[in-house]
């Protein structure tokens, strides 16, 4: 009975060693196809494992356009992204969200949440998924698209949109600069909520293009006041110190605008020289890719387009 039983335990123990080794195969199986599914994003706040392919991405602030020029899906946006005339059409199935919809947000099963630095909820937003965030201003604005490509896991076709883009704008700065001077000077004011605004070099509106890549001047109170901060908020009286000799203005239709009527205003050199040009305010806010291409196009239709 013993001797049976020998051969009876042997193959027993190997069978439970053949599936013991099976399970841990099949465990590091798994761990490996997770860490195939992810990637680690080195972020502001530390080290973030974020999908290697997200699929429902949620942007509460700046972004949307970033995440769309890489073709990568939104479930959910900010406001200000939403009335985007550019991107009504993209984003027409897309919910509106805030920092404060949380149930919204968790409706939407995100797999990735994008957001500026001072977004509320971020733990909350963490638990919801992974929660990335940026301070604005904090790297340049073509940076910016290659830290978002970075974390989309879409680093090579940033880069690749940035060195075009690069290349589009500053021949394109090279053939206005030549046209219209080198000392010629271009201000982008806006009226938003009764204020008026000029801007500096890293505020949207157009400005990176305008300063950063056609390197045109802009007038020197524009420099003093509005340089430092990104903006600068003006009455009407003092208008005409901040606007040069071509005025950008981020014009919001929604709003009084009837500071337009008024002797101040027309009486200004670049209104009265017709080289004042209006752009839609919405259109016009952010500096994501395909708004900036459609800035471009617009820079280079009103200086050389004639």
């Amino acid at each position: 009975m013993k001797k049976l039983l020998i051969p009876f335990l042997l193959l027993l123990v190997l069978v439970i060693s053949a599936c013991s080794n099976d399970s841990s195969e099949e465990k590091s199986n798994s761990t490996e196809e997770k860490k195939k599914d992810t990637i680690t994003y080195q972020s502001e706040n530390g080290p973030v494992e974020v999908p290697a392919d997200p699929q429902r991405v949620v942007v509460l602030s700046s972004f949307a356009g970033n995440v769309m020029a890489l073709d990568v899906n939104l479930v959910g946006v900010d406001s200000w992204s939403k009335m985007n005339p550019r991107f009504e059409k993209e984003l027409k199935d897309v919910e509106e969200v805030t920092d404060e919809s949380l149930e919204k947000i968790i409706e939407l099963e995100p797999d990735l949440i994008i957001g500026l630095s001072n977004i509320k909820n971020y733990d909350k937003l963490s638990e919801i998924a992974p929660t990335v965030t940026y301070t604005y201003g904090k790297v340049d604005y073509l940076t910016q698209h290659i830290e978002i490509g970075k974390l989309l896991n879409k680093e090579d076709e940033a880069k690749t949109w940035v060195e075009d883009f690069k290349k589009r704008a500053n021949k394109a700065g090279e053939d206005i600069r030549a046209k219209i001077g080198e000392d010629t000077t271009v201000s982008v004011i806006e009226n938003f909520d009764k204020q008026l605004y000029v801007f500096g070099d890293n505020w949207g509106r157009g400005t990176e293009i305008l300063y950063q890549e056609f390197k045109l001047e802009m007038p020197e109170k524009v420099k003093e006041m509005a340089l430092k901060d990104g903006y600068y908020a003006l009455s009407l009286e003092v208008l005409p110190e901040y606007a040069g000799d071509y005025v950008i203005f981020s014009k919001n239709q929604d709003t009084d605008n009837s500071f337009q009527e008024t002797d101040t205003f027309k009486n200004i050199p670049a209104v009265k020289n017709n080289q004042l040009f209006e752009v839609d305010a919405k259109e016009f806010y952010f500096n994501d890719p395909i708004t900036l291409d459609f800035q471009l196009d617009y820079f280079i239709d009103i200086f050389l387009g004639n």
